[in-house]
C-alpha cells in the first residue's frame, strides 16, 4: 500500500469559542479560550490488488435484426465457452440491443456485453482468449481492492491524517510560544475507489501495470492553543 499525506489548508483564530460537530479526539471543554487553530488535511493511498473486474463488448451484424440477435447468440455461446473457465464467479451478461445501419441497403446491428471478475493470474490469459473471439471488443478493466486492504487502508489514511493535523498544530503552538494543544472537531471525509483501465492492442497484459484502487481521507480539524 501506498500513502501520501499533505496538509492543505491552515487557519488560525484567536480567542473563538467553537462547538464541536464531532466527537473531540481528547476530553475538556468544547470552548477554546486560547488561539483557535482550523486544518484541512487530506492523506491518499492506494491498495494493495488481487482481482479486476472485466467488461468484454460484444457485437454481430447482418441483414436482419432476427439474423443479427442469432448470431449474437452464437458468438456469446462461444465466449462463454473461453472466458467461464478463466473467470472467478458468474459472468453477467445484458439483454441484448439491435439497431439499422446503413444509407442504402439497410443492415443490423445487434450488441450486448459480458462482464465479470478475475483473478491476478489469469488477466492477461483472459484478454488474449477473449480478444481472439469474433466480433468481441476489449471495454476496460478495473483493479479491486485486495480483501480486506481496503478497510486497513482507510485506517491507515485516517491515523497518517490526524498525525499530519497534530504535528502542524504541534508547530504553530511552539511558533507562537504556546504549550498546549487540544483537539476540539474532526469532519472526516473519504474519496476515491476502483479506476477502469481501458486496453490498447498488445502482445501481453501484465496486471502489475493496471492502476491500483486509490483512496483519500480528508479531515477539517480545529485545535485550541494555549
Amino acid at each position: 500500500m501506498a500513502l501520501r499525506g499533505v496538509v492543505v489548508g491552515v487557519a488560525l483564530v484567536m480567542g473563538l469559542p467553537l462547538a464541536p460537530r464531532m466527537a473531540a479526539a481528547e476530553p475538556g471543554p468544547s470552548r477554546c479560550g486560547g488561539t483557535l487553530l482550523q486544518l484541512q488535511v487530506q492523506s491518499q493511498g492506494s491498495s494493495s490488488v488481487d482481482r479486476f473486474r472485466f467488461n468484454l463488448g460484444l457485437e454481430a451484424e447482418a441483414v436482419s435484426a432476427a439474423q443479427a440477435l442469432e448470431l449474437l447468440n452464437q458468438r456469446l455461446g462461444q465466449l462463454r465457452s473461453v472466458v467461464t473457465p478463466l473467470a472467478s464467479g458468474p459472468l453477467t451478461v445484458p439483454a441484448p440491443n439491435t439497431d439499422g445501419f446503413g444509407s442504402g441497403r439497410l443492415r443490423y446491428r445487434a450488441i450486448t456485453s459480458v462482464g465479470g471478475v478475475v483473478s491476478k493470474a489469469n488477466y492477461d490469459p483472459l484478454i488474449q482468449a477473449a480478444g481472439r473471439q469474433p466480433g468481441v471488443s476489449l471495454q476496460g478493466f478495473t483493479a479491486l481492492p485486495a480483501s480486506g486492504s481496503e478497510a486497513q487502508l482507510h485506517t491507515q489514511l485516517l491515523r497518517e491524517a490526524l498525525a499530519d493535523g497534530r504535528r502542524q498544530a504541534q508547530a504553530t503552538a511552539s511558533a507562537l510560544g504556546l504549550k498546549t494543544v487540544r483537539l476540539l472537531r474532526i469532519d472526516q471525509r473519504s474519496g476515491g475507489g476502483p479506476r477502469p483501465m481501458p486496453l490498447l492492442a498488445a502482445r501481453s497484459f501484465n496486471p502489475e501495470e493496471a492502476p491500483p484502487p486509490e483512496r483519500s481521507v480528508s479531515l477539517g480539524l480545529d485545535y485550541c492553543l494555549f
